[in-house]
């Protein structure tokens, strides 16, 4: 153990904060947020608040704000030494939910927090978020790096973002013109995202030393940290040609809770069991938790990342333009009146 004389001089450093490391990571950062620049940046990294002009082509712009965390992925990240995509689900997990009504993000910002600030695994972080950024269409404009000693345990940090979007006053998706005879389409997931994962983490140490060494063609720990799919620029693109009346992203909560969010009262989503899929990821998740259908779809997004809601005539052709961006688009359900039933039944 180190010890200092009473009256020998404390620096930053002493006391657990290097400066030196925070400035080079700062650097290391700077050229990972160029490739994210698009209209509307005035100002972005290295000031004391970034810069943001809100597109001229936009004649009525409403602001849309959301942000979220990674949650307990993080602690999968920090054993498994897998670094580079967790800044991937951040973007995703805040640029999709802004994406639900209806609108374009414009700029991200970004908070990492650790106990002591190790650069290599900092920028492994923020390059993903640079990477989720960038395959948005969103700038990534600004942030802050807190090392805070005493705070977390060796080796683990904490993350946290914050994005805004923006959408035409009319263009505004509410959900309030959603009708019984609607379809539900279905998007499917890359995986879990990042959502269920103190399950997830549960369900490994169920079945520690009997894994699966490959999950639906890919190594294991790849399947289980595979980042949030990013819907954005396909979905922007299908909303631009197609009259979408509602999205919910899946996130916590699942199928069961995240509809509901985006009906109008008296109408439930009535989904058809099998209509999507299911993965060998989720199967393996729900055999290894022994848990049934039910608290399957209200804790995972179970293989289905974003929904949509359109009229019965327009929901072929808005999946075929989806599918030609790259989608896999299901056709999952209907909306119905709702009666004495849950506001959405899978059977």
């Amino acid at each position: 153990m180190t010890t200092t004389n009473a009256s020998s001089p404390l620096s930053y450093k002493d006391a657990g904060v290097d400066i030196d490391a925070g400035d080079a990571l700062v650097e290391r950062i700077k050229p990972l947020a160029r490739k994210t620049m698009r209209e509307g940046v005035l100002a972005g990294i290295g000031g004391f608040g970034a810069l943001f002009e809100v597109p001229k082509r936009y004649r009525e712009p409403v602001l849309v704000s959301g942000t979220d965390g990674v949650g307990t992925k993080l602690k999968l990240a920090f054993e498994w030494a897998m670094h580079d995509t967790v800044g991937i689900d951040l973007v995703a997990m805040s640029v999709n939910d802004v994406l639900v009504q209806g609108a374009e993000p414009l700029f991200f910002l970004d908070y990492f927090a650790c106990g002591k600030l190790d650069v290599e695994t900092a920028a492994a972080v923020v390059g993903g978020i640079a990477r989720g950024c960038e395959m948005s269409g969103c700038a990534l404009i600004g942030g802050e790096t807190a090392e805070m000693p005493g705070m977390y345990p060796a080796g683990e940090y904490d993350l946290a973002g914050f994005c805004v979007g923006a959408v035409e006053k009319s263009k505004i998706l509410n959900g309030s013109t959603v009708l019984a005879g609607d379809v539900v389409l279905g998007l499917a997931s890359s995986g879990v995202h990042s959502n269920g994962f103190s399950l997830v983490r549960k369900c490994l140490q169920r079945a520690a030393g009997n894994l699966p060494a490959t999950l639906d063609g890919k190594p294991f720990r790849q399947a289980i940290m595979e980042p949030t799919r990013l819907y954005v620029k396909n979905v922007l693109s299908a909303l631009a040609r197609h009259p979408v009346k509602a999205l919910a992203h899946i996130t916590g909560g699942g199928l069961l809770e995240n509809i509901p969010r985006v009906l109008p009262e008296g109408l439930a989503a009535h989904l058809v069991k099998g209509s999507w899929p299911k993965s060998e990821l989720f199967a393996w998740l729900q055999a290894t938790a022994g848990i049934d259908d039910f608290e399957m779809n209200r804790t995972f997004n179970n293989g289905i990342g974003m929904v949509l809601v359109i009229a019965a005539a327009d929901a072929d052709a808005c999946a075929a333009t989806l599918r030609a961006a790259g989608e896999q688009v299901y056709r999952i359900g209907a909306i119905a009146p709702r009666g004495a039933d849950a506001a959405v039944r899978v059977d």
